[in-house]
């Protein structure tokens, strides 16, 4: 960011906020919108660490010359508001997947963060694809609620760096492929009954979790 001296102070990077693009350099997370934190409990800080991801045509793409590491040039530590996806994908017999996260070892849901250009449906099928293999179509995605308490959400790294995540949450009984978890980001995906989630279980995921229980019992889209 620019100071008042007129001096520009680069930012060091550090992971970004949600998940699907991780930098390469370590940092931690208080919770992640994409569920990507290997923290027990709001507040406590974990180290995580993993490759990015970005737009262009969905390769893998170094944190420096992200969008968000274009954003923090300008604002430095402050807060940045940041949109995200997390998708619950169902089988047959209405077990959803779950995928072990490689640095941590917490269980959490496909998710990550949206990117220049594109929307929360993007998102949603670009995380799904690179975290499982499988394939989603935009069609098939089902918005039923949208995480945003930033009691869950809120993101503080190791260099100050400060970031608040909205997640629209998404279910998807319709997918196509073969499970091949993404080999730097996680350790082992499998699928498993709702009221029968791995642990430790993501503090968001088991938010979501709640959610996507009370609309199907409500038929009401959740906030919280």
């Amino acid at each position: 960011m620019t100071g008042g001296s007129g001096a520009t102070h680069r930012r060091t990077p550090s992971t970004s906020p949600l998940s699907g693009i991780d930098s390469g350099p370590i940092a931690s997370a208080t919770a992640r919108c994409d569920g990507r934190s290997g923290t027990p409990r709001p507040g406590v800080t974990v180290a995580v660490a993993g490759p990015v991801r970005g737009p262009e045509s969905d390769a893998a793409m170094s944190y420096v010359g992200s969008y968000i590491w274009s954003l923090r040039q300008q604002v430095g530590a402050r807060t940045l508001l940041v949109p995200g996806a997390q998708v619950l994908l169902l089988d047959a017999q209405g077990r959803a997947l779950f995928q072990q996260r490689a640095d941590t070892g917490v269980w959490e849901l496909p998710a990550g963060a949206c990117e220049e250009g594109g929307d929360f449906l993007d998102a949603a099928v670009r995380e799904v694809a690179e975290e499982t293999g499988l394939t989603v179509a935009r069609a098939d995605l089902i918005a039923f609620g949208s995480l945003s308490d930033p009691g869950v959400h809120t993101l503080t790294y190791p260099n100050g760096d400060v970031t608040h995540c909205f997640a629209l949450c998404f279910v998807a009984r319709a997918w196509s492929g073969r499970l091949v978890p993404g080999p730097d980001e996680v350790r082992r995906a499998e699928f498993r009954e709702l009221d029968d989630a791995p642990a430790p279980l993501h503090p968001p995921t088991a938010v979501v979790l709640d959610m996507y229980d009370e609309f199907r019992r409500t038929g009401r889209f959740q906030a919280r």
